[in-house]
């Protein structure tokens, strides 16, 4: 009988051993299957958060769905991602978001520091993606704009008088269009040009541009030092092409054949008082007794006269006729001769 009973008691052992790896095999399988959903995260999890060492944004205002990845309870996670960290006011400012920062703004919103885990960088470094408008591109669109509406001469272009500063754009701005008006201006040959920025029909900023008429003039520039009195010709002077605030002297031509009435330094541009005709002798001077002549087609007339102040060839001096000791008025001759005006 004792035989029996021990075999009995054996068997009902192995059978409830049996049960009992059946239920926990069950368990462990369902648990298994419920992570598979979950991400491998326990059946009420926290969060997790991960932090970039950088990251680019669109928009100025930002969240924490922005900047960062979030994972875990799907209701925390909705509310993490809504969660504001401050707003990027200038063009270029980054932003630093610290792992302080984030746990402070979780628990303001009712999500305490217990069920987050953060991962990734300590600090985050946040900017705004720009487009940039460069000052020569605004000078373009002007410098296009006032050709197309404001005639002038051939020789002349317009010339920014100043550099505009550049434009940054966010990245967020969309059907980005450039609208240009002339403003008035109360400066002589000058324009002034407004270029308005549009994104989606909304004005969004705009840069003023200064243009000045400009002129292609001609300059003498010595080419070598040049002494006083000294002959100007193609060896010492040559002739460029400048833009000018004036126009080009009408009947300008090169200063060939002057003299130089000072020392000139290389490279100067030649001012009209820097150079002039070559002096011509006196040919006759002061109570000097000339020849003077009257001469016509079959007739010649001469008589003494005794002048009354220095010439030179072409001038007209006072002339005292010794015979009659009238005075003449009478224009010297290259030969030193007086013809007088009749």
């Amino acid at each position: 009988m004792s035989k029996r009973r021990g075999t009995k008691a054996k068997g009902y052992s192995i059978a409830g051993v049996f049960a009992v790896c059946l239920v926990i095999t069950c368990a462990l399988f369902c648990r298994a299957s419920a992570n598979d959903k979950t991400g491998d995260l326990p059946p009420n999890p926290g969060l997790k958060v991960y932090l970039p060492r950088e990251v680019t944004v669109k928009d100025s205002d930002l969240s924490l769905g922005q900047i960062s990845i979030i994972r875990g309870n799907v209701s925390l996670a909705a509310r993490a991602n809504k969660i504001t960290l401050g707003r990027i006011s200038l063009p270029g400012q980054k932003i630093i978001v610290d792992r302080h920062m984030v746990l402070s703004r979780l628990a303001c919103n009712g999500i305490p520091a217990s069920k987050v885990t953060l991962t990734g960088a300590k600090k985050t470094t946040v900017k705004q993606q720009y487009r940039i408008i460069s000052g020569d591109q605004f000078i373009a669109l002007a410098s296009s704009f006032i050709d197309a509406n404001s005639p002038r001469a051939p020789t002349s272009r317009w010339h920014p008088m100043r550099k505009p500063k550049d434009f940054a754009i966010p990245g967020t701005a969309k059907d980005l269009k450039f609208s240009p008006r002339l403003l008035k201006s109360n400066m002589r040959n000058q324009a002034r040009v407004e270029i308005a920025l549009l994104s989606g029909g909304k004005k969004i900023g705009a840069r003023e541009v200064i243009l000045g008429l400009k002129y292609k003039c001609r300059h003498a520039v010595a080419k070598v030092d040049i002494a006083a009195g000294a002959v100007i010709g193609i060896e010492n002077v040559k002739i460029e092409e400048k833009l000018s605030n004036y126009p080009e002297p009408a009947g300008w031509k090169p200063p060939y054949g002057l003299i130089a009435r000072r020392s000139l330094r290389a490279n100067t541009v030649l001012r009209p008082n820097m150079a002039g005709p070559v002096k011509s002798p006196i040919v006759v001077k002061r109570n000097q007794n000339v020849v003077i002549r009257i001469e016509r087609p079959g007739f010649l007339i001469t008589a003494v006269g005794t002048t009354m102040q220095d010439g030179k060839a072409g001038e007209y001096i006072k002339i005292r006729n010794v015979d009659s000791q009238r005075i003449i008025v009478a224009r010297i001759n290259a030969d030193g001769s007086v013809e007088p005006v009749l």
